[in-house]
């Protein structure tokens, strides 16, 4: 099951609490998450004491984010071992829990090989599970240092493209420490720029409909002190066509072995938007969000979302974090409108100017430019 312990609201004192941990408090080993549903009106953690309130936490997106997905992954497999739980059947569960985002199975598969290695060389069921946990907080500390390289790299790359040093940069849904186990992926790269007196401003996606940019890319920037405005999706053509955007920075959920991307929905009209004004379109993830498994964008399993979700003002039906100003879910649309909402789009390799990673820059993007990538990485997602 999982308690809810209320935190500070945003005027709280910073810094804000990490986005993931694991404790031990006298009851037993815990996950503990900010719950992301709750922000920017309160910091609120989930104390997660089994595997399917993680996978709730997950579903309902308490917690997101590719890499922060994987960590994720790998903590759950740990909290079943630790607490004596069928691990395969955890894994499982994890695994499954949002099937588009590529990290999620890659943590999962890391902590639970640590586990089995272990019990098949006839270790008891602590040893086992003290190699899972090792194994996550491995993959915790490689993808805070993975944020920390793609963040140097992406930099370097703006100022290539960008020669004059005051970048106007707009970004999608959320890439910031609340995804990563560091200061996470595109935002890091914003995050940069801005520690080097070289962001002009950062342009935010709402990124609707459950407005992950208005509610938490946003916090982050305030926090951060970047000097940032928020827009509607439907007005980025308009930001575009007054010349006001330098590059697009995004983050990525699955990155196919020919370069397609898969990211939060409404990436891909800022690809066609920013081709169509000559301005970069840059990608930022670890290498463990390439997917060398799955060939081509089509081959994706795109998430549905519940149609709640787009026919209610809710920003998340699933737990009410911001309701209608009457108190609980309000109709946008008249009962009985379907809706269709995908999680996710896909951008093709030629629409990406690049993709960055802490073991390199792909530009162009080919299949032979992501090959060569993960040839000189040894943290290739594998399917």
């Amino acid at each position: 099951m999982a308690d809810q312990y209320a935190g500070t609201d945003l005027g709280g004192q910073p810094p804000a609490p990490p986005a993931l941990r694991w404790a031990e408090p006298p009851e037993g080993p815990v996950v503990v998450l900010l719950d992301q549903t709750r922000l920017p009106a309160e910091e609120t953690e989930i104390v997660c004491t089994d595997v399917p309130a993680l996978v709730r936490a997950v579903q309902t997106l308490a917690v997101r984010g590719a890499p922060l997905l994987g960590i994720a992954g790998a903590y759950g497999v740990a909290l079943a071992a630790a607490r004596g739980y069928d691990v395969e059947e955890a894994a499982l569960q994890l695994s499954g829990a949002r099937p588009t985002a590529v990290n999620l199975e890659y943590g999962v598969r890391r902590a639970l090989a640590a586990h089995r290695a272990l019990t098949e060389r006839g270790a008891d069921a602590k040893e086992a599970a003290r190699a899972a946990l090792d194994e996550a907080r491995r993959l915790h500390q490689e993808d805070a240092d993975a944020s920390t390289a793609m963040a140097a790299r992406g930099l370097a790359l703006l100022d290539e493209l960008l020669p004059g040093g005051s970048h106007r940069i707009l970004t999608h849904c959320n890439t910031g420490a609340l995804v990563s186990g560091g200061e996470g992926t595109a935002f890091a790269v914003a995050l940069a720029a801005h520690r080097a007196g070289r962001l002009q401003r950062l342009w935010v996606d709402e990124t609707r409909p459950l407005l992950q940019g208005a509610r938490l890319t946003a916090y982050e920037a305030a926090r951060s002190g970047l000097p940032h405005t928020l827009l509607t999706d439907n007005a980025a053509g308009s930001l575009f066509a007054a010349g006001e955007v330098d590059a697009v920075l995004v983050g990525a959920d699955r990155i196919t072995a020919d370069g397609s991307v898969a990211n939060k929905v409404g990436t891909y009209p800022l690809a066609v938007l920013a081709k169509y004004h000559h301005v970069p379109f840059v990608v930022v993830a670890p290498v463990t969000t390439i997917d060398t498994g799955t060939p081509d964008g089509a081959s994706i399993e795109i998430e549905q979302r519940p149609g709640s979700e787009v026919t209610q003002l809710t920003v998340l039906g699933a737990v009410g974090a911001v309701a209608a100003p009457l108190g609980g879910p309000a109709a946008s649309a008249p009962p009985g409108t379907r809706a269709y909402n995908p999680a996710f789009d896909v951008t093709p390799p030629e629409l990406v100017t690049a993709i960055v990673t802490e073991a390199g820059v792909v530009s162009p993007v080919t299949g032979g430019g992501i090959a060569e990538l993960c040839a000189r990485s040894l943290q290739v997602t594998i399917s």
